[in-house]
């Protein structure tokens, strides 16, 4: 025990500063920079890497010559200047292997895939409503508008529809994200160099992205999931290149260092990375916090550091506050002035938005209507709250209830939506026909009213009967009641209730004016208000939604406005009012509460959904496409997700174990290795964490894909792994198991393949991979059954046994004309007799084959290559 107890402190080790280029094993105590501009917290405080010309004989073992050109990756900067000039041709390789595995036959299939479906909106410049920012949607769209597509009459909405009738670029629009799914190979590479990861490690882990099939088949589709994946990547990659830029002192010059131009360059870019990966999805708001929570910790050690004075505190916060807030916001805005420039016309999506926004598109504007609501006024009335529906009613009737006329919300203009305001205190015997109009008469506030429903000739009518479907005992049916020449009973009677606070003007809290006045209908005998919420009705009440009396209503949803009026004896002078035309900003922030509530509404269950417990584990995919026994379904290679989530649990035991450690005085932090693996693992633990564990407090669907950006982090995390472990092995042995590893991956890549490029496979095959996974649902009956009708699914199908044979014969005649005709009457009988590849038994048919075109001579008889290569000359064969 006495060496164990002399191996302990009492006191805690002190954190070394990044030991100098000839002390990599240094275990010196901090030494703060002269210089206060330096900042204290590197990203990756780690001893650089000598260059490769170190590693294979330098006589002195120091870096190489001062005096030579620098590369590009030095003047880049970022911590870049350790990738040697023989790593591009690894990069190019990269890039070219990436290109045949993300791009091939990405033309296949030549149908709507999935999520597909939704990006016809912008191609028709109709407004639509997405729960998701408009960049990747844009960027999408500019692919079709360059590439010709106009739109036309195809509408992206059914599972399974071909492109090809309509003319669709789906191609090129398809090889937007396949091209960002390649970039991310690279870029992940960069990204693990720019952490001071060797070679080697670069390599694995770029591989390993490579040959992810969830993430080659998100990126062969027309899907938001690869565009955000790669400005997350991106993102990350240019705050450890500012990380690492903010860690080098500053020198007189200011060429280097905090607030170089360098400096402000990287961290520019990553303020710009970061809009445009908010502005995909709003899941870019975990990298905004995976960032913002390293910015605080660099902010946090330099108050710290008493050798940096508060001005200088000052820049450092005023320039972060300046790149990694506003910039993003500027540019996250900035792509919804763009959404808005281009869905300019009237859509789908105009029931979600308000009155006001919907004036703006075109199409659905609205005409200057009168200002005062008068008796006898034919009037339109919508609902404040739930996105402005209609009052309607038509012919048809409850199935239950009373089994009167239904009365319901419906969000589109129609003259079933027109009701005649009547007074119900006037002598409706003066009235005889309720059509012909009363003179007008202002109606003020506490006035009992009768609505008259003219195309049906029922009143707004509710009495003491259960709602349709919200059957409990303070919600009331309200119906359409009546007939044509009846006179109604006090069931119709409603007492109008003007809004104060919600009201606009000082007339309208007076008396029922269009637009301005804000208002509540109680009913004057049982006391309930009209009211309606987002129940909708089933498909007895055309899904519209459902309108109830409540005694108890929630105020915002029991308020009511008028939206047109019109009255024959006003003159054409009288006074009009028309929507207030909204600015940019207040439709900004109407649509961002409109994204918010349809995404927190997306509740209900889908066929493919999962839950964030099981997406490390790997255990279900998504289907995105089944047609002609072939299958896409999006699943992950399980052999890279195995090491991704063992990398993830290997750090959660391998820091708990340091922390125990610490506490009971080991000095394992005084280790410069072990500060800078800790250091890396932990940032890309970090960004782990907070782009999976968030969508454990969401309701909503959710599926595979959504794991892709922390997956991101988990093979970064692999890969720092990797070179932890690998350490000690000597360079040739490290890449033997790289080797193996990457083999591997190889494999499982291969064995899944068909399900990521729709190739055929045979059932026995489908159901051997499915041991692979227990919960994985794709049907192995939709595959072929016999062998010799499939093909690997990578290479591609088979050609059809019937033309193989065809084209054969055709190539066997063509060929046997060129012979001698003493051989030519023998083969042309064989082929035709035999007519498929069984005719290669014949001794001088099979070794005619094997010579092909080089003038081999046939049959029993040999003869020396001069003598073949004379006789093939004279019977022409190879001209």
């Amino acid at each position: 025990m006495e060496p164990l107890r002399a191996r302990r402190t009492l006191d805690r080790p002190t954190t070394p500063t990044r030991p100098s280029d000839t002390t990599p094993s240094s275990t010196a105590a901090t030494q703060y920079p002269p210089d206060p501009y330096s900042a204290k917290v590197p990203l990756t405080n780690r001893p650089r890497k000598p260059s490769l010309s170190d590693r294979t004989g330098s006589p002195d073992g120091k870096r190489a010559r001062r005096d030579a050109p620098a590369s590009l990756w030095s003047r880049v900067g970022g911590g870049l200047d350790v990738v040697q000039p023989g790593e591009n041709r690894v990069l190019a390789g990269l890039i070219l292997l990436g290109s045949v595995v993300r791009l091939w036959k990405i033309g296949r299939p030549s149908s709507v895939v999935f999520d597909e479906v939704h990006f016809g909106g912008y191609i028709q410049s109709r407004f639509f409503m997405d729960v998701h920012p408009p960049l990747a949607k844009l960027l999408i769209t500019l692919v079709a508008f360059v590439s010709g597509f106009k739109g036309g009459s195809f509408d992206f909405k059914d599972i399974g529809r071909e492109y090809g009738p309509e003319n669709v670029p789906y191609i090129a629009m398809r090889l937007l994200p396949a091209t960002l799914g390649l970039a991310l190979i690279p870029l992940a590479y960069l990204t693990l160099r720019a952490l001071q990861l060797r070679p080697a490690t670069a390599l694995l882990g770029s591989l390993f992205i490579m040959f992810e099939n969830g993430l080659i088949t998100q990126s062969r589709f027309i899907l938001l999931d690869s565009p955000l994946i790669f400005f997350t990547a991106l993102s990350v990659f240019f705050w450890v290149g500012f990380s690492n830029e903010n860690d080098v002192p500053r020198d007189r010059g200011g060429r280097v260092g905090p607030f170089s131009r360098r400096w402000w360059v990287w961290l520019t870019l990553t303020g710009l990375a970061l809009g445009a990966v908010v502005s995909c999805k709003w899941v870019g708001l975990f990298t905004i916090a995976t960032v913002g929570v390293y910015t605080i910790v660099q902010l946090w050690n330099l108050l710290g550091d008493l050798r940096v004075p508060i001005p200088l505190l000052a820049r450092h916060f005023l320039a972060r506050a300046v790149c990694l807030i506003a910039v993003p916001v500027v540019f996250y805005i900035s792509m919804f002035a763009i959404h808005f420039a281009v869905l300019s016309n009237s859509g789908e999506g105009d029931g979600f938005m308000s009155s006001e926004f919907q004036h703006t598109l075109r199409g659905h504007g609205m005409e200057d209507t009168f200002a005062d609501v008068m008796v006898g006024s034919r009037v339109t009335i919508r609902h404040v709250h739930t996105q402005g529906g209609y009052l309607h009613s038509h012919p048809s009737t409850y199935p239950g209830g009373s089994k009167q006329q239904q009365i319901t919300l419906y969000p589109h203009r129609d003259d079933n939506n027109v009701w005649l305001v009547l007074n119900a205190t006037a002598d409706t015997a003066a009235i005889p026909d309720p059509e012909h109009h009363a003179p007008p008469a202002p109606v003020p506030d506490h006035t009992t009213l009768v609505f008259h429903h003219p195309s049906t000739h029922k009143k707004l009518h509710s009495h003491d009967i259960r709602a349709p479907i919200t059957e409990v005992d303070y919600q009331n049916e309200v119906s359409g009641y009546g007939f044509e020449g009846f006179e109604g009973d006090a069931n119709d009677h409603w007492v109008l209730e003007i809004d104060q606070a919600e009201s606009e003007s000082r007339v309208a809290k007076k008396q029922l004016e269009t637009l301005r006045t804000k208002f509540r209908l109680r009913h004057l005998l049982t006391g309930c208000y009209l009211f309606s919420h987002k129940v909708k009705l089933p498909d007895w009440g055309f899904e519209q939604q459902e309108v109830t009396c409540n005694k108890n209503p929630s105020r915002e949803n029991a308020l009511w406005y008028v939206e047109t009026n019109t009255h024959p004896m006003l003159p054409a002078d009288a006074k009009k009012v028309n929507y207030r035309r909204p600015s940019f900003l207040a439709k900004f922030l109407e649509l961002q509460a409109v994204m918010w509530q349809t995404n927190q509404g997306l509740t209900d269950r889908h066929a493919y959904d999962s839950r964030p417990h099981s997406w490390p584990l790997l255990l279900r995919g998504i289907n995105f496409w089944v047609k002609d026994h072939r299958q896409i379904y999006l699943i992950g290679n399980p052999f890279v997700w195995a090491l991704s989530t063992i990398a993830v649990l290997s750090y959660v035991a391998i820091r708990g174990l340091l922390i125990l450690r610490a506490q009971r005085g080991y000095k394992d932090f005084a280790n410069s290795q072990v500060v800078f693996y800790e250091r890396v693992a932990t940032f890309l633990f970090s960004g782990w964490f907070l782009h999976y564990f968030p969508f454990f407090l969401m309701g909503r669907q959710l599926f595979l894909h959504h794991y892709f950006p922390a997956l991101y982090f988990a093979l970064l995390l692999v890969a720092t792994s990797f070179d932890l472990a690998t350490a000690r092995l000597k360079p040739r042995l490290r890449l033997y198991v790289t080797g193996v590893l990457v083999f591997a991956a190889v494999g499982a890549w291969w064995y899944l393949s068909p399900l990521a490029y729709a190739g055929v496979w045979t059932r026995s095959q489908c159901e051997s991979a499915k041991k692979l996974g227990r919960n994985w649902d794709f049907s192995c009956a939709d595959f072929h059954e016999k062998a010799s009708r499939s093909a690997s699914g990578f290479r591609g199908t088979r050609a059809d046994p019937s033309k193989f044979r065809r084209r054969l014969t055709t190539f066997a005649s063509t060929e046997i004309r060129l012979l001698p005709s003493s051989r030519r009457r023998h083969d042309y009988r064989h082929v035709q007799r035999r007519r498929h590849f069984a005719c290669s038994r014949c001794p001088a048919w099979s070794s005619w084959l094997r010579a092909g075109r080089k003038g081999a001579s046939f049959g029993r008889r040999r003869s020396s290559s001069s003598s073949a290569g004379r006789e093939a000359r004279r019977s022409g064969v190879g001209r």
